[in-house]
Formats: C-alpha cells, structure tokens, sequence
C-alpha cells in the first residue's frame, strides 16, 4: 500500500469505526440504558457524546474523499491531522462523556474539554 492509498484508508477506516461504535453506543444508551441514564440524570449528556461522536465519524468521510481527489494540494499536510485529532476528540469527549454518564468517577470531568479541543483543532486544521 502506497502512502497515498494509507492517507485515505485511515480517515475511512476511522469513519467506519467510529460510525459503527457511534450508532451502537448510541442505541444502547436509547434503549439498554435509557432508565438508568434517566435516573442519573444524564440522558443529555449521553445524547451530546452519541451526536458529536456520530458528525464527527461522518465528517471523516469527507477528510477520505477529499484525500482521494486532492492528496497533492498545499493543505495535504494539515489534512493529514484532521483523522487523529477527531479520533483523539472522540475518544476524549464523547468517551468521558459516556463514562460520566455510567457514573464513572468525577476526575474525567476535566478531561471532556480536552477532547473538545482535538475537535476543534481538527475543523481548524481543515
């Protein structure tokens, strides 16, 4: 596999990871956890982690069909960051979000506006 074929695999690979475990995470916190979450008090906060988890999967497609169809442009470079800063995001805020909201411990609070940063710097690089 070429470098080329690996800048596009990557993004889209991610995109259908982090679109099957969205759309997964998703249903369970709908349907498996949807009382236990509503006792807790953290429906909202589970439904924030599922969207921006999900946008960001799709957005990933976009990252590999532009890599397809523009790899040899000035922005190549900065592009390239866009699959791991989402990823870290992802990881960072929807999945401290998801934690908290399974009554996780508290110290990960702090670490949500990390992955909100990732997310950020990700549409920044774009």
């Amino acid at each position: 596999m070429n470098n080329g074929s690996k800048q596009l695999s990557s993004p889209l690979l991610a995109a259908g990871v982090l679109g099957l475990t969205g759309v997964a995470l998703g249903a369970l916190g709908t349907h498996a956890l949807k009382a236990n979450l509503a006792e807790r008090g953290m429906v909202q906060a589970w439904e924030t982690a599922a969207r921006y988890h999900m946008f960001h999967a799709v957005a990933l497609i976009g990252v590999a069909a532009w890599l397809r169809t523009g790899p040899d442009t000035r922005g190549a470079r900065s592009i390239a960051w866009v699959s791991p800063c989402w990823c870290v995001g992802i990881v960072l805020f929807s999945g401290s979000l998801y934690w908290l909201a399974l009554g996780g411990p508290r110290w990960l609070g702090p670490v949500t506006p990390f992955g909100g940063l990732a997310l950020m710097l990700g549409w920044l690089l774009i």
